[in-house]
């Protein structure tokens, strides 16, 4: 399978999401991302990683969970994770643009304290119509959807108000501030931005940095 196929592939799913991010777009929220910025301001030790901590790539998307874009590259990363196991990792950053994405951000970090990080993420993002309704979310049904893929609701709704996280939610969107980030996903590989938005373009970046 070629790197076009394997990209190219779900980008009709992805266009169709990319519609609604459109109207995200033409409110004044689009921008490129700093090119340069403190080292640390990409990777923090309370970022969520997922693939090989050794991996030779490194892909940094500030996300954010009620973001549809977010949701149509979610599996084009997936199956980019899936092609290079051992050379990409994904670490993930929070961009709350979005009314009531702090609540989500909040339930995503609780997750992580019940090691249910990841299924979550996923269930969040395949209802995402239910909850995040732009300008009248439904906090609600995000944590009912939350609880149906296995969370530990009464538990995680106490862990969501722990200082940490809102320590998290601070610290990402400091960083969200230095490195010049205006519209979600944004995308950094191995600290490189990625210039020009879409599933191909990301995926040429990524490779460009496994190249020898």
């Amino acid at each position: 399978m070629n790197r076009r196929v394997l990209v190219l592939g779900t980008t009709v799913a992805a266009i169709a999401a990319f519609g609604g991010a459109a109207i995200f777009y033409s409110r004044g929220e689009a921008g490129g991302p700093a090119a340069t910025g403190p080292s640390d301001a990409f990777v923090r030790p309370h970022s969520p990683v997922i693939g090989e901590s050794d991996a030779r790539v490194t892909v940094v998307e500030f996300f954010d969970p009620s973001c549809e874009a977010c949701r149509a590259f979610h599996p084009i990363l997936k199956q980019i994770l899936a092609r290079h196991p051992n050379d990409v990792k994904l670490v993930l950053r929070y961009a709350a643009f979005h009314q009531g994405s702090d609540e989500a951000v909040r339930i995503l970090e609780a997750a992580r304290r019940q090691d249910r990080f990841e299924v979550v993420l996923q269930a969040l993002y395949e209802r995402q119509p239910e909850w995040a309704i732009h300008g009248a979310p439904n906090l609600e049904n995000a944590w009912r959807i939350a609880g149906a893929a296995g969370l530990d609701v009464d538990q995680a709704r106490r862990d969501a108000r722990l200082p940490g996280v809102a320590q998290v939610l601070a610290v990402d969107m400091a960083d969200v501030q230095a490195l010049q980030v205006t519209r979600t996903p944004t995308f950094f590989v191995n600290g490189r931005p990625l210039v020009s938005f879409g599933p191909q373009q990301l995926y040429d970046l990524i490779l460009s940095e496994l190249r020898p």
